[in-house]
Order: C-alpha cells, then sequence, then structure tokens
C-alpha cells in the first residue's frame, strides 16, 4: 500500500510541477510578445567568417545546424532584436584590423540583405520598436575591440556612419589608448593607468556620435574612468556580476552601483566560464547572476548579453538562441515581477539607446575632434605619419 501511495504522490507531484513550469512559460510567452527581447552581442557573424570565409552565398541560415543561432532558433526564441558583433582577434592590431572590421560590418548588412523577411538593419532606438511592429529581427552592430578603429576618431565616425552604434573599448588585449581586462588579472602589463589622454578623446567623441560605449572586455580602472567621464548612460553588453563568479570579465558590486548612478545597463553573458567559474553551468546559475544585480543595483539596469557563437561552453537549458524563454520563465519562477522582466528584456536597453542618441543631439553643435593620437604612441611599420609625409614632399619641391 505504501508503494502505491508513493506512486501516485510522485505523479501528482510531477503533473503539478510540469503544470507550473507550462504556466510559467505560458506567461513567458506572453511577456516577450508585447515587449522586445534584445540581445547585447551575438558572434554569427565571426562564425560567417571562420566557418565559410564570409561566403554568405554558400551558406543558408535556415537550415545552419553548427551554431548557437540560425533563423528557425531566432524565431523559437522570440528574439527581437540583437547587436550582432563585428569582431576581429587582436593579432590584426596594427595590420589590417580597419579592413577585417570592415568586412564583418559589410557580413551584417548582407544577412539583413539576404533574409529580409527575417532581419530588419536598426541604427536607432526607434528602429527597435519599428522592426518589433513588423514581427522582424532587429539587426545592430556592435564592433567588439578598440583596436578596430586602429586610434583614429576619424575611423570611429566612418564606422557609426556604416551603422555601428556601440564600441567595445578593449577586447583582450590593450590597445594604444586603453587597458584591457587581462591587466587586473596579472597576465598583461598595465600600459595607460587605464585610459590615455587619446583613450578619453575617444569617450567624448562617442557621445557627440551617438556610440553606446561598451565596457565588457576593459580593466577596472577603465570602468571606473568611463563612469567619471561619459555624460550618456554606459552599457556591459556581455558580463556578469562578478561577486557570483569572481572573473575578471564580469562587473564588482562597486561598479554596478556606478553604472545605476548612470542610468546604463549590465547585459548578462551565458558563458560558463564567467557564469559558475567552472566548464559547467545550468539556466539557474544564469538566473543567480540576474537575481544578484537586482539585489545591489535594481532590475533598472539588467539585460540579457548571450555571447551566443562567441563561446565554446554554454549553460544546460541554455544550449542555443532559442531557450531564453526558459529564462524568462526560470525569473518568474523566482517571482521577478511582469514589470522587471520586461526592463530586462528590452525596457532598459531602450531607454539607455534613447538616452545616448539625446546627448548626442544635444552635442549636435560641438565640431568632430580632429587632433590625431601622438604619432610616439602608434609609431609602427605599418604606420605612416603624414605630417612626416608632407615635410619630406615638401624638402623634395
Amino acid at each position: 500500500v505504501m508503494d502505491w501511495v508513493k506512486t501516485v504522490c510522485l505523479v501528482l507531484w510531477a503533473f503539478t510541477f510540469n503544470s507550473v513550469a507550462d504556466d510559467l512559460k505560458e506567461q513567458a510567452l506572453k511577456l516577450m510578445a508585447d515587449t522586445p527581447l534584445i540581445d547585447g552581442h551575438n558572434d554569427l557573424p565571426w562564425q560567417m567568417r571562420s566557418l565559410f570565409n564570409n561566403q554568405l552565398n554558400t551558406v543558408d541560415l535556415y537550415k545552419l545546424n553548427s551554431t548557437h543561432t540560425n533563423i528557425p532558433k531566432i524565431k523559437e526564441g522570440h528574439l527581437s532584436a540583437q547587436f550582432w558583433a563585428a569582431y576581429v582577434p587582436c593579432d590584426t592590431q596594427y595590420k589590417d584590423a580597419v579592413r577585417q572590421t570592415l568586412e564583418q560590418i559589410d557580413v551584417i548588412h548582407r544577412m539583413c540583405h539576404k533574409y529580409p523577411e527575417v532581419f530588419k538593419f536598426a541604427a536607432s532606438s526607434q528602429d527597435i520598436l519599428d522592426a518589433f511592429e513588423q514581427n522582424k529581427t532587429a539587426s545592430l552592430i556592435g564592433v567588439e575591440g578598440g583596436h578596430s578603429i586602429d586610434s583614429s576618431l576619424g575611423t570611429l565616425r566612418t564606422m557609426y556612419q556604416l551603422g555601428v552604434r556601440y564600441l567595445t573599448i578593449t577586447h583582450s588585449c590593450n590597445t594604444p589608448w586603453a587597458d584591457n581586462w587581462l591587466v587586473d588579472t596579472g597576465s598583461e602589463p598595465e600600459a595607460h593607468g587605464g585610459l590615455s589622454d587619446f583613450g578619453k578623446q575617444v569617450i567624448r567623441e562617442m557621445n557627440r556620435i551617438g556610440m553606446l560605449i561598451d565596457l565588457s572586455h576593459v580593466s577596472e580602472k577603465v570602468m571606473n574612468q568611463v563612469l567619471d567621464i561619459s555624460e550618456a548612460p554606459v552599457i556591459f553588453s556581455h558580463s556578469s556580476a562578478y561577486s557570483i563568479c569572481n572573473h575578471k570579465r564580469n562587473v564588482p558590486d562597486d561598479v554596478l552601483m556606478r553604472v545605476i548612478k548612470k542610468k546604463g545597463i549590465v547585459m548578462v553573458n551565458f558563458y560558463n566560464d564567467y557564469v559558475t567559474c567552472q566548464k559547467t553551468a545550468n539556466i539557474s546559475d544564469v538566473a543567480d547572476h540576474f537575481d544578484h544585480i537586482k539585489k545591489v543595483a535594481g532590475s533598472s539596469i539588467i539585460g540579457f548579453g548571450g555571447d551566443y557563437d562567441g563561446v565554446p561552453r554554454v549553460p544546460d537549458g541554455l544550449e542555443d538562441v532559442s531557450k531564453y524563454p526558459n529564462l524568462v520563465a526560470e525569473l518568474l519562477r523566482r517571482k521577478w515581477s511582469d514589470e522587471e522582466i520586461r526592463d530586462a528584456l528590452g525596457r532598459n536597453l531602450l531607454r539607455v539607446f534613447r538616452e545616448v542618441e539625446e546627448v548626442r543631439d544635444r552635442l549636435n553643435g560641438t565640431k568632430p575632434d580632429d587632433i590625431p593620437i601622438p604619432l610616439k604612441e602608434v609609431q609602427n611599420p605599418c604606420r605612416t605619419d603624414f605630417v612626416l609625409v608632407m615635410t619630406l614632399l615638401n624638402k623634395l619641391l
């Protein structure tokens, strides 16, 4: 009799558990139907380069199964807006970083042109809302790594004209004007004490043109200096909470407190190594980061920054971009309110984006910064100095 009772209890428990899970999933999907899910970082364009040498004509994003991201997964995951990363490795610095980055910008535009029924290119906060109304995935560009502008404000401005809407100040290498996160691990020497004078110029020029400043991958000194300098809110496009996982790619609590004062956003990364500081993680571990950031700084600074297709390991339950509703359901299970969920899904990023645009509009009468980085800070065999060339030409003439 006891075995029979245990069996009945187990069946009833399983039925109740599944029923609750189904209800939470249904509630998650309803919220995602009225508020766009905006993700801060996806490296599918890098997969296009590394797997297919950017030969997009040979790829079918409806059928591609070797990546975290394809069109059916995007639809199932209700991914309404995505910042696609235009990333090139640090070993391109001082060589062909600009050319390679332009090729990544090009492949993102071509994705939109090839699949206009799915992707809508977006370069403003309003564009995201317009795409959502059309049931398309707003496709934005973020350049991942300051080495991609080759220490040139003119290149920064040109990339903005091509549709780039955020620049990650460093990747995993110092630039001639900013220190990266590896400085904080001791594995790379500090070069600038955070930002050099030219690095501060870059931040101000990003404010002026309306480029979002992304602090994922930078040293802690750079985080704090940018928070001091920037007139606009800042973003962490794909970083998690340092107090939960003590990895230097994550954001310390004192910086979280400064981000809330700056009205910025931290978009939580799903990479196992940043979630648990181990090789394995699950969906609950990711939700712990959401909970911690909410506890420390409130729901108004939280977003999603999966880092799909840029990392080798993702948590159980978040295997690809189709799984976002599972995470939303987990937050609902943890008693997040509908309004808090809507903030994290997309309202926070839209607010940040609008405020960056407002700062741009306010600074509209300010002249572009045309003071170049001092040659001695970037001199190498791959760089010519215009002033030096003109001096030599004048002597010849």
